[in-house]
């Protein structure tokens, strides 16, 4: 299993069980380092959906109390692990990334450091989980991100911005209750 990619790259991979592995393999480092409680560490995005072709980069939700109270110690801690904070603006949200190497072009794993069980972590598992369980959800994720990838191989914001509606649709079936 080769994870990772390069500054502004997207691609996509077939789906692998690795994937699940080298998450709980992390998960269990992060927790070893921060002290964090298990259901506080989650597995997100497309690689943490089954048989989901996904960019080879492990997401990771960690939910803290209050963003505006992390310390630096946890940064220290997520940094024994390998995870550097990266100046990635994002309203609720700190991002971090572990590296291939030391030269930090190619990015492996994603920490999305958010506010535990506020809006934005209940968005992003009721989204990974409504996938799991929906094929045909499943389906169009899918045809939406090689759409992208037959138009356009390059350019991580616009893949993103590309997917945004899709992602939105199915986060307000959430809010609505359905």
């Amino acid at each position: 299993m080769e994870l990772g990619l390069e500054h502004s790259e997207v691609r996509i991979v077939d789906y692998t069980d690795k994937w699940a592995d080298e998450f709980e393999k992390v998960k269990q480092g992060l927790i070893d380092s921060t002290g964090l409680e298990d259901e506080r560490i989650e597995h997100i995005g497309s690689t943490a959906i089954k048989g989901m072709p996904a960019k080879p980069i492990i997401d990771i939700l960690v939910g803290v109390n209050d963003l505006n109270s992390v310390d630096k110690s946890l940064f220290q801690c997520f940094g024994k692990e390998g995870f550097l904070r990266l100046k990635v603006e994002r309203s609720g949200e700190i991002v971090l990334a572990k590296f291939k190497d030391d030269s930090y072009q190619v990015k492996t794993h994603f920490i999305h450091l958010v506010e535990y069980r506020k809006q934005l972590w209940d968005d992003l598992i009721f989204f990974r989980d409504y996938l799991n369980e929906n094929e045909e959800a499943r389906r169009q994720y899918l045809n939406i991100k090689e759409e992208f990838l037959n138009n356009k191989s390059e350019g991580i914001l616009e893949y993103t911005d590309f997917k945004e509606a899709f992602v939105k649709r199915i986060i307000s079936e959430n809010v609505d209750g359905i």
